[in-house]
């Protein structure tokens, strides 16, 4: 089913915004300054092009760790990201979105593309994994919380 889902998004649109991904990615990438956020850019771009089966999920929820893109320079990197290109490319995904409502068939593909817009406000610390991976990762810090609040009471 994620194979059809993924063959449809991409021919139906999909591969539009997952090229905007690209460009805005090739952009940062000439500024040299802007190779972190080309990085983050091609890698939610190819999430784009084939979003069903994935999720993306914080890097410090994925790994149990900070790293720069989840630290204080995570946050100033999304601030300076929104301004710049995130808000555009949510534009793009919010249209896009509104288009797919328009029939039946698109109402996934319009939450789809909703999902992305959030996703395009602040990529920065977030990865792209399986949807299983990302659920193993959620109930392992769950488990964890629910363990830690047991041994304090």
């Amino acid at each position: 089913m994620r194979s059809i889902g993924n063959f449809l998004w991409f021919i139906l649109g999909g591969v539009f915004m997952g090229l905007c991904w690209w460009i805005v990615g090739i952009f940062a990438f000439i500024t040299i300054i802007g190779i972190p956020w080309a990085k983050a850019c091609f890698i939610i771009g190819q999430f784009t092009f084939f979003p069903f089966g994935k999720e993306a999920i914080s890097r410090k929820e994925l790994l149990h760790k900070d790293d720069i893109g989840t630290s204080s320079f995570g946050v100033v990197g999304n601030v300076i990201w929104f301004l710049f290109a995130g808000i555009w490319l949510a534009l793009g995904h919010v249209f896009s979105a509104i288009a797919c409502f328009a029939s039946i068939i698109g109402i996934p593909f319009g939450i789809q593309h909703l999902k992305l817009a959030a996703i395009s406000l602040f990529p920065i610390g977030q990865t792209i994994v399986d949807k299983e991976v990302a659920a193993a990762a959620r109930n392992f810090n769950a488990e964890q919380i629910a363990a830690s609040m047991r041994h304090k009471n």
